[in-house]
């Protein structure tokens, strides 16, 4: 681990040695710390606001809107950023997102419906797809050949951190605020500043520095969305013909949606079953985040060992089989020390298999239908998160104590470790 981190940061230093990486590179900082900050300002107004009513499916719906722009918007954003100069969208997305999240704190202060709220909290997370996918095209934009997959490695990873701690900022100043939708509004403003920040750092940079090179011919908007339509019917005809990477697929879209399930029924647990308020609540939501977060850098530390002692299905099978085992055991007191046990152990299990599922398809995909294939792969990804909360929803009383959903989870738990142990056969 010490190694990983040493490289991270020697990259690191190596790439901030380019004066527009260093620009760039600010801009997706603010971006996603804003994100951090927004996202944990709508769980919170959502899940432990006291004007609200909670509920798993208010909880369903608030997951559908932070993550269904990526899935629907995704393939279809370099479309659009193929004709407009990256810059400019780094620069209007992030200061429209501002406007659009100031306007999410005044309806959180009248008290608006909670569909309107939604659709505006929709407009600002859409917005975020354009955002990341100009980051990415960029790139190469501002560093040489020699260090793209230095920058490409870098980049993402400082970007996740920042919007982590600005998860945790968002999270820390909804605790120290005293209770009321004065509180939500304030952690949405700051969001919306930090949106501003980052459109403006834009500036810095040159409106031809980031391209794209608009001398080319582009086929129009409607054709070219046409063929990412078939782009991605062809990577699900090529996907059909690599059965191994299908069923890797199928199986991470399974536990993808048994740890969304739980999700869920966490937020469920924090909001009405633990401590003495919100506060608590919220508290013990962020110890859990953590707690699952050390689980998904324990799944990088260990996958590399596992796939090379077991096989890379055989480490998943075991995974698999070890959420079985130890979920009921930990979830079934619906207590707060053997819940953040059982978040640190699925998050283990569900990035182990991601890590699997990621080299699976790589090595047996393609490369003319890879880049199709991750995107569908992203779609299901988001997709079976998403309609594990609407099942959960149907599922959950409202204080979040469902033993059935724990059960149920631990039975789809059972069934992957012994469909995998059997395509380990095959």
């Amino acid at each position: 681990m010490a190694v990983v981190r040493a490289g991270l940061i020697q990259d690191g230093r190596v790439l901030l040695r380019f004066r527009n990486f260093r620009r760039l590179l600010l801009v997706r900082l603010l971006s996603q710390f804003a994100d951090g900050v927004y996202q944990v300002a709508l769980a919170t107004y959502v899940v432990f606001s006291p004007e609200q009513e909670t509920s798993p499916a208010a909880i369903a719906s608030a997951m559908a809107v932070l993550l269904l722009p990526y899935s629907l918007l995704g393939p279809f954003a370099g479309v659009l950023l193929d004709r407009w100069r990256r810059r400019q969208v780094l620069l209007y997305g992030n200061l429209l997102r501002a406007v659009l999240a100031s306007g999410t704190a005044a309806l959180v202060l009248g008290s608006s419906p909670l569909w309107l709220f939604y659709l505006s909290a929709l407009s600002v997370t859409a917005i975020n797809r354009f955002i990341l996918a100009a980051l990415s095209a960029a790139l190469p934009r501002v560093v040489d050949a020699e260090r793209l997959v230095m920058a490409n490695s870098v980049s993402p990873t400082a970007g996740t951190i920042a919007a982590t701690m600005g998860g945790g900022l968002g999270l820390g100043v909804r605790i120290l605020l005293p209770e009321g939708a004065h509180a939500d509004a304030f952690v949405v403003v700051i969001a919306a500043g930090i949106y501003l920040l980052g459109g403006l750092s834009a500036l810095r940079m040159g409106k031809e520095l980031l391209g794209p090179q608009l001398s080319f011919v582009q086929p129009r908007v409607l054709p070219a969305v046409a063929g990412t339509v078939r782009g991605l019917w062809e990577g699900l005809q090529h996907l059909a013909e690599r059965r191994l990477a299908a069923k890797a697929l199928a199986v991470m879209a399974l536990l993808r949606f048994c740890y969304g399930a739980l999700t869920v029924m966490l937020l469920m647990l924090a909001r009405y079953a633990w401590g003495n308020g919100a506060s608590d609540g919220m508290a013990l939501l962020g110890l859990a985040v953590g707690f699952s977060g050390l689980g998904f850098f324990a799944a990088a530390v260990l996958t590399p060992w596992g796939a090379r002692r077991f096989g890379r299905l055989g480490w998943m099978a075991l995974c698999a089989a070890l959420a079985a085992v130890l979920l009921p055991a930990l979830g079934l007191p619906f207590q707060p020390t053997p819940i953040l046990i059982a978040a640190f152990v699925l998050g283990l299990v569900t990035q182990s298999a991601k890590i699997v599922t990621d080299t699976v398809v790589q090595a047996t995909v393609d490369d003319g239908f890879r880049g199709r294939v991750f995107s569908l792969y992203d779609m299901l990804f988001n997709v079976a998160f998403v309609g594990a909360a609407g099942v959960a929803s149907l599922m959950l009383p409202p204080d979040g104590r469902s033993a059935t959903l724990v059960v149920t989870v631990s039975l789809i738990y059972v069934a992957v470790a012994i469909a995998v142990a059997r395509f380990r056969r095959e």
